[in-house]
This record gives C-alpha cells, structure tokens and sequence, in this order.
C-alpha cells in the first residue's frame, strides 16, 4: 500500500520540484566512470520519482550512518552510484559511534546534516525536542528474534517468563520485540527478563542456556541464524507489521526551513538509491560486501527479505510514526501524557511538497 502513495506523491509534487530547477541543470547528465548514470541503473523508471530536483551549484553536506548495518546500503549505493552525484551533492558520509543522543545533537547543532538511523531508537530521544526531522522511511526488515529449534518456543506468547538477550536495553530491536510481546498478552517489563550481550555473544549466550532468545538485527542476525541452525520466531515485517519502515531518514530542522531544495535532493536522491538496492539485490550486495564478513550471495538474500522499495513519507509517514509512538506508550517507553498525533507531525517534514 504504502510504494502506490509515496510514489503518487512524488508525481504530485514534480511540477513543484521542477521549479527549483534551472534548464540547463535538468538537461545535465552525471557521468562516472564513463557512464552515465542512466547505465548503472536501467531498471529504475525515472517518471515514478517526478522530476528530480538536480541543485544549481554543488553543495556538500555530512551524512551519518552505520556502515556495519546491511540495512544502510542505500547510502552506500546512493554514494557509489553516483545518485548524491545526479542532484549536484558532494555527500560527506560519517560512520557516527557516539550514542543516539550524541548523534541527533549533532545533527540538531549543524555538525552534520542529516543521518540514517532506526525508527525505534531514534523515536524517544526525539520526544526531548532535538531540532531532527524525518523526511522519509528508507526501508523495513532487518530485525531478527530468534530461539534453538529445541526450545519448544513457536512464537513470542512462547517466551513469557525467559530471558531474552539483546544488545542494549534501549536497542530498537528490544523495543520492537517488546512491542510485540505486548500484543501476544506477555508484559515486557514484567514477565520478560532482559540481559545484554555484545551482538557476536548473543549466539553463544544462547547455547550456554544464559538466554532462552536473542534478538539482533542483520547482518549479524541472518549469518547466526545460518550458522547455528536457529529458530526465526518473528522478524519486523511479521505480520501486521508488514509494511511498516524500521529505519529513517533524519534531516536538520534548519536546513528543511532555510534551504529546503537541498533537503529534497537528498531525500530523493536515497529513495532513487533504495529503489535500485530493491531491484538489483546481487550489485547491492557487492557494494556492502567491503563492510560485512558474508559473501554477496547470503548478503543479497537478506536484501531480497527486507522491504527497500516501501519508503513511506508525508501523511504515511505521520501514520507510521503515530503508530510507533502509541505502541512506544503500551510498553512505557514513552509518556502517557503523548499526543502521539501531534508528536508525528513535530517529528516529521514533508520535504518533497
């Protein structure tokens, strides 16, 4: 559902966009390494982004990501593929350590411009008033719960009462799972006892008896799963959770209000990126691979798992925020007191209209 709407409003907004475009910029052709950009992606219809807003004058800007997570290969293609090229950006890529509220500071106070990062992360600390705006879902999948094939656990009702191993107690995962558990009737808080490991412990935790679970996203999750013949009991595209973003993209408040063409540009430029990570698993894997110990092959199956082409934005995107946010409540992470509502719209712009 949500890859018709996002895509019904870039056309909505084409003629809008155009406008910020010089002609001489719309006929301009990015070349690299003797191609042109059309031939590192014939699969992509250049009609179903609008007309893209390609910026006068180069100008650079500073993106964080997590260059470990398979997840972020859109920048990674968006780079390499020349589309940060395509709308004129020179795009600083910075693989951000710090903590998710070290990270949206520094977005926030202009020491970068923009990040990639998961939805349930980012979502509490941004209820503090970080001046980050979420213009776009990038994709959804990659979060992985999982049990042995022995453990007589068949879905997350099974795991009340077990301790679940998770990397951080504010880990996106752990808060997705808890969501969860929440819905099957099991309260996370209470009934659930949750330890944490180091992403390349989880597996061996499991195998001493220290956990009865562990949750970890990929690419560390799949080459687990695989190594050890594990149990998938859910992932974050179970069910109703489907067609639900679980990373975003975050763009500076100043930047969306002082020079909102640049925001567009790359937005679309990401979107442009994921669109062809969706259909061209294979080279998108080899473009991750120098960031992950996996061969393309395994890396190439948990892009075809993930959902890179549903990129909601606008009112979808508000929806799916709103959606989080309220479920966020259930479990007490955020306040009772949220207007999940209006907290969606404080969160989010809508660069592209």
């Amino acid at each position: 559902m949500f890859r018709f709407a996002t895509r019904r409003t870039f056309l909505r907004t084409a003629a809008a966009a155009s406008a910020l475009i010089p002609a001489a910029a719309v006929a301009q052709r990015t070349f690299l390494r003797g191609q042109t950009l059309d031939q590192f992606d014939p699969s992509i219809c250049r009609t179903s982004f609008g007309q893209p807003v390609i910026l006068p004058q180069k100008r650079e800007l500073k993106l964080t990501w997590n260059a470990t997570a398979i997840c972020t290969v859109g920048v990674a293609a968006a780079k390499e593929k020349g589309y940060f090229a395509k709308h004129n950006l020179d795009v600083e890529l910075i693989n951000f350590g710090g903590s998710t509220d070290q990270l949206l500071e520094a977005i926030a106070t202009g020491k970068a411009d923009a990040g990639i990062g998961m939805a349930l992360r980012w979502l509490k600390p941004l209820e503090a008033g970080f001046d980050v705006k979420i213009s776009a879902g990038i994709h959804g999948g990659c979060m992985r719960l999982f049990t042995t094939r022995d453990s007589g656990i068949h879905d997350v009702g099974g795991l009340k009462g077990k301790t679940i191993g998770v990397t951080d107690l504010a880990a996106p995962d752990r808060n997705f799972f808890s969501i969860m558990l929440q819905q099957a009737g099991v309260d996370p808080n209470k009934e659930i006892e949750w330890k944490v490991f180091p992403g390349d412990v989880l597996p061996v935790a499991l195998k001493k008896g220290e956990v009865q679970a562990f949750a970890l996203g990929d690419p560390l999750g799949w080459i687990a799963r695989d190594r050890d013949n594990l149990f998938e009991i859910a992932n974050n595209l179970t069910g109703d959770f489907s067609h639900r973003t679980c990373c975003v993209l975050g763009i500076r408040g100043s930047l969306i209000r002082q020079d909102k063409p640049v925001a567009t540009a790359l937005t679309q430029a990401l979107l442009e990126a994921q669109e062809w990570v969706a259909t061209n698993s294979e080279a998108a894997a080899e473009v991750f691979a120098p960031h992950a110990k996996a061969p393309v092959e395994q890396l190439a199956a948990m892009l075809r798992s993930h959902t890179h082409h549903h990129n909601p934005l606008a009112a979808d995107l508000r929806q799916q925020i709103s959606l989080y946010a309220e479920e966020l409540k259930s479990i007490a992470v955020f306040k009772q007191s949220t207007d999940v509502q209006k907290y969606a719209a404080r969160v989010t712009a809508d660069v592209l209209a």
